[in-house]
């Protein structure tokens, strides 16, 4: 699907595509966008700043723009930068691998350092620090991204300056945005039940179990391998999970159960649950689908992830009278806090407090 962009007069620029409601939603972001049903296409002002967040908003499509517009999309800047952000981006990999990082920081921070060079589209080590405000105001402002993201962006930008480029000179004085304050969504016990049995395939109802029984994350779960599963002692090993640590989790009855009806049907050999390649573990991405179409089955409206097993793991351990310090070893979180979300999300003190009403 394209985006066709052309000029509706000096001040203003006509966009146009199929209808698809999540387009609708991203050119709305755009600052001063609103439809005109007289030539049924979005109009945006015609400035460098609202041309910019367009080519943002809708960075993986194909934007066709009308002959003579000053419209570079990102992929037609990349072909510029590529001779010097190529070899830049591949240093910057190879030291962060150095320094230990994991494999999916590696690839976050490669892909906020590449998308600072499209933003900016200059040599990035000839910037100064106010490119850079410029571009974290326009992930606020234009983006609408989360705090979360532009503090890691923030965080990938002051590595490539001062650990591999040395550029103590460059200031980052860069306020970080506040910590957004967010409670994790929950499914009740009877909804994660639903969801487990509703799944016919055995090895995707496996994945699901193990997920919310050990309460793991889904890089976690698809990494692990057959000798993980330690039935004597009913606990998982997860080896290097986030911030590189290993830990056990309590390995549940009923998982044990679904794991052994799952092994006697798959000859399983490394990993426990392997890809459409043996030699290789399944995808997050194919776990996320099936709890996707499991909670579509099931009827479940909630604005709930695969994540969301874990959130649930941890609220009902609680909710039992688990001791919070176990419930932060069995989630491998580093500080208390991180585990203290789970009280403003647990009914245990909640549901004992009348409504004045009643």
């Amino acid at each position: 699907m394209s985006i066709y962009v052309e000029k509706g007069d000096a001040n203003k620029l006509k966009v146009t595509f199929e209808y698809n409601p999540k387009h609708v939603q991203r050119i709305r972001r755009i600052k001063g966008s609103w439809w005109d049903s007289g030539s049924r296409a979005w109009v945006i002002p015609n400035s460098a700043e609202r041309r910019e967040q367009l080519i943002a908003v809708f960075s993986d499509q194909i934007i066709k723009a009308e002959q003579g517009l000053d419209l570079i999309t990102e992929r037609m800047r990349y072909e510029e930068l590529k001779p010097w952000l190529d070899p830049m981006i591949s240093r910057l990999e190879e030291e962060l691998k150095l320094q230990g990082y994991s494999p999916r920081t590696v690839t976050a921070y490669a892909g906020h350092v590449k998308r600072l060079a499209l933003f900016l589209a200059t040599d990035l080590a000839q910037i100064d620090s106010e490119s850079l405000r410029r571009y974290l105001l326009f992930l606020i402002d234009s983006c609408k991204k989360s705090h979360t993201y532009v503090n890691q962006a923030v965080s990938s930008i002051k590595f490539l300056y001062h650990d591999m480029l040395k550029r103590f000179d460059m200031s980052f004085n860069i306020p970080r945005p506040k910590k957004e304050q967010k409670l994790p969504d929950v499914l009740s016990r009877e909804d994660v039940l639903k969801i487990l049995y509703s799944v016919k395939n055995i090895k995707h109802r496996a994945i699901l179990f193990m997920t919310y029984s050990s309460g793991l994350r889904v890089s976690e779960v698809v990494r692990l391998r057959v000798e993980d599963i330690d039935s004597t002692r009913m606990l998982v090993h997860v080896r290097q999970g986030k911030g590189r640590k290993d830990r056990f989790s309590v390995l549940s009855e009923l998982a044990l159960q679904v794991l052994r009806d799952y092994g006697r049907k798959y000859r399983l050999r490394t990993w426990l649950f392997p890809g459409e390649d043996s030699e290789n573990h399944l995808t997050e991405r194919s776990v996320q689908k099936i709890f996707e179409r499991a909670k579509i089955e099931v009827g479940i409206s909630k604005n709930v992830s695969v994540h969301s097993l874990r959130h649930s793991f941890a609220t009902h351990l609680l909710e039992a009278g688990t001791d919070l310090r176990y419930i932060q070893e069995l989630l491998g979180h580093q500080h208390s806090k991180t585990t203290e979300i789970y009280t403003h999300v647990s009914q245990m003190s909640i549901r004992r407090i009348r409504s004045p009403l009643d």
